[in-house]
C-alpha cells in the first residue's frame, strides 16, 4: 500500500507522467504560485537577460520570467510538464520569449556562459548528483550571472550549510541561504542565492 502511494506521488510530482502527472501539474501550478512569483522577483531578470528555468513544471514561473526577460528557457525531463508549460506559455513561445527543451539540472543542453540567471523551484531534491548539477549551472552562467534556488525544507536531505558549500565548490560566490514561509498549506522553503564572479 505504502509502495503504491509512493509510486503515485512520484508520478504526480517527482517525475510527472501520464494522467496522474497532468493532475500533479495542476496542483503544482496552484500551490507553487507564490513561491514562483517570489523567486522570479528575487532573480529580477531584465529585458536584456536570458533566464534558464530548471524544472519549470506547469510553467507558472517560466511565464513570469518570460514576461520580464529577453528570453526564458525552460528545461524539464518530463514531457507531461513540458506540454503543460507549452500551453501556459503559448503566446510567449510564439513571440520568441520562451523556449522549452527536454533536459535536467546536470544536463541543461545550454552552451557555456549563455545565460544570465538560473532559477529553480522545488526540484533540487530531484537533481540526483547535486555537485555535478551545481557545476553545470556554473558552466552555463555568464560572469556576474545569478542563481536563485528554492526548495521545500522538508525535501532537503542536507543542511543549508552543506548546500552552500556544494555551490561554493562549484565556483559560485557570495552564496547565502534564507528561510521563507508562504502560508497556507505550502511548506516552508529554503532559498539559496549565489552568483558567478564577474
Amino acid at each position: 500500500m505504502a509502495n503504491n502511494l509512493m509510486k503515485a506521488f512520484d508520478a504526480a510530482f517527482g517525475h510527472p507522467r501520464g494522467k496522474v502527472g497532468e493532475l500533479g501539474g495542476r496542483v503544482m501550478a496552484k500551490l507553487n504560485a507564490k513561491v514562483e512569483e517570489h523567486v522570479v522577483e528575487v532573480a529580477d531578470p531584465t529585458m536584456e537577460e536570458v533566464v534558464l528555468v530548471l524544472g519549470p513544471g506547469p510553467g507558472v514561473g517560466l511565464k513570469l520570467a518570460g514576461e520580464r526577460a529577453l528570453k526564458a528557457i525552460g528545461v524539464d525531463p518530463s514531457q507531461v510538464m513540458l506540454d503543460e508549460a507549452r500551453t501556459r506559455c503559448a503566446e510567449l513561445i510564439a513571440a520568441g520569449r520562451v523556449e522549452l527543451r527536454e533536459g535536467a539540472a546536470m544536463r541543461t543542453g545550454q552552451p557555456e556562459a549563455s545565460v544570465d540567471v538560473v532559477v529553480s523551484v522545488n526540484n533540487l531534491q530531484l537533481w540526483g548528483n547535486r555537485a555535478a548539477a551545481f557545476h553545470e549551472l556554473r558552466r552555463v552562467l555568464r560572469p556576474g550571472g545569478r542563481l536563485v534556488v528554492s526548495v521545500h525544507r522538508m525535501a532537503l536531505d542536507t543542511s543549508e550549510y552543506d548546500l552552500m558549500r556544494e555551490a561554493e565548490q562549484a565556483g559560485f560566490a557570495d552564496v547565502r541561504t534564507s528561510f521563507h514561509q508562504y502560508g497556507g498549506v505550502v511548506p516552508p522553503a529554503v532559498q539559496l542565492l549565489a552568483h558567478v564572479p564577474a
